[in-house]
């Protein structure tokens, strides 16, 4: 007697990551992985960029400083707790539009845990019905689940369904520029001792004027490798990063964050005792980045404001990116990014009085 075999059918066990029609306002995502980080997450950083920040480098300035130790860049922490959001926000983003609001709650030290969640705040199809816009809270946590990091962003991502319902459209108040009274200071920074010799530039708080501008001189030309290193130190999944048949011209999309990371890097010639970013007003990626580009930058005064901490002042900074030399004009008379500008970031950073 001839048995016939029985199918059934296996769940798909992996995943495409979330199309627009996927999220709601108010969903909250536990991303996966948590990371401990190490003395070597601050190796790699300045082995991939020429971050020289001296509260990020050493450990007797930082004590000298107030601090415990050295903690993790800024910058770097931004990754790892970007990175971990991408598989559930952005793998089939389109564009990251912008962030606003984003705030270093606390320093990131080796050894700690850090994990990501984010909260859907805002929802808006585009009028083609075939993406839409996404905007999240993000928020990065330690072991002991303080928040170390939080930010706004919005993205925009592909729909999968063109027939899904078109989501009522809510689009979040989110202020321009955070106030000095919105800076956390890290607890235990003192700036009264701080040692000008080794920071590598004598300029204090007072020496900046609001409006100055500053070339930052020096250039680095992108590398297809380096780049690549990053993105996989991140856990940055985004296939416009890895995979080159994503685009028509089949080149690999640089990671928005290597070039805020080496543009940051580049403003140590001229803004090296702007040692820790505390608040993130806006950003912008103007122009994709390409492996070959050389990137050089300048940054331009907005603000300043003194804080109740001793020695500490906060100076809010606009850094601009570009893949031209000497190539300060930011827009053109029409309001829109000239096409040589890469990068326009709005953010707040502590430095000596």
């Amino acid at each position: 007697m001839m048995q016939h075999s029985q199918f059934h059918v296996v769940p798909i066990k992996t995943s495409a990551g979330r199309f627009f029609e996927d999220y709601t306002i108010g969903q909250v995502i536990e991303h996966a992985v948590p990371r401990t980080v190490s003395g070597g997450e601050r190796a790699l950083y300045h082995a991939l960029y020429p971050a020289r920040h001296a509260l990020h480098s050493s450990d007797e300035f930082a004590r000298n400083c107030g601090l415990p130790q050295s903690p993790l860049d800024d910058m770097a922490a931004f990754h790892i707790v970007f990175g971990k959001t991408v598989p559930d926000i952005s793998l089939n983003a389109i564009a990251n539009l912008g962030y606003a609001q984003g705030r270093w709650l606390k320093p990131v030290y080796a050894g700690d845990t850090i994990r990501s969640t984010s909260e859907v705040i805002g929802l808006k199809q585009n009028s083609n019905g075939q993406s839409g816009v996404v905007y999240v809270r993000t928020r990065g946590l330690n072991q002991r689940d303080e928040v170390v990091l939080e930010y706004v962003r919005w993205v925009m991502v592909r729909k999968n369904d063109f027939d899904a319902p078109t989501p009522e459209t809510v689009i979040p108040e989110l202020a321009p520029v955070l106030t000095p009274d919105q800076l956390v200071v890290p607890e235990s920074l003192d700036f009264t001792n701080y040692d000008f010799t080794q920071s590598g530039e004598p300029h204090r708080w007072r020496d900046y004027e609001i409006g100055e501008t500053i070339d930052h001189v020096d250039g680095v030309t992108i590398e297809e490798a380096e780049h690549m290193i990053a993105t996989r130190l991140w856990q940055n999944t985004a296939k416009v990063h890895f995979d080159a048949t994503q685009r028509a011209d089949g080149r690999r999309l640089i990671y928005g964050g290597h070039v805020i990371s080496m543009a940051r890097a580049l403003s140590f010639n001229g803004l090296a005792n702007a040692q820790m970013i505390v608040g993130l007003n806006a950003g912008a990626h103007a122009n994709p980045c390409f492996s070959g580009d050389t990137i050089r930058a300048w940054s331009e005064v907005l603000d300043k404001a003194e804080t109740n901490v001793p020695g500490v002042g906060a100076i809010r900074l606009r850094l601009v990116a570009n893949n031209a030399a000497g190539a300060f004009r930011l827009k053109s008379d029409d309001g829109k990014y000239q096409p040589h500008v890469l990068l326009d970031l709005d953010y707040w950073a502590l430095m000596p009085l």
